[in-house]
């Protein structure tokens, strides 16, 4: 059974070709048309972030950038909400941890 995202009430998923992005240091596909939190949810990964103050996990929730529990480092931009944030070939991105740290 997939557990990749074929709907949502807002959110339309357009998918396109396999692509392929590095998550912490691994290889993960997904693609083209969905959001880097869409193609981690695919892949297996469930949380996201922790909170800050009480270092809880955060998952894939809200799906349209109005909470921050999917904030990520993306090609090293901290505090990018990878819910909303379209997967492209190549990409880097990290687990945050914290705030983030601006560039």
């Amino acid at each position: 059974m997939s557990s990749r995202l074929e709907s949502h009430p807002i959110l339309t998923f357009n998918r396109g070709k396999k692509i392929n992005f590095n998550f912490d240091g691994k290889e993960v596909s997904g693609f083209e048309g969905e959001t880097i939190a869409a193609a981690l949810h695919a892949a297996g990964v469930k949380v996201l972030s922790h909170s800050i103050e009480r270092g809880r996990p955060r998952g894939f929730y809200c799906a349209i950038g109005n909470c921050s529990s999917c904030m990520m480092e993306v090609n090293g931009e901290a505090n990018v909400k990878v819910c909303v944030t379209m997967l492209k070939e190549g990409m880097t991105v990290r687990t945050q941890e914290g705030k983030g740290e601006l560039l």
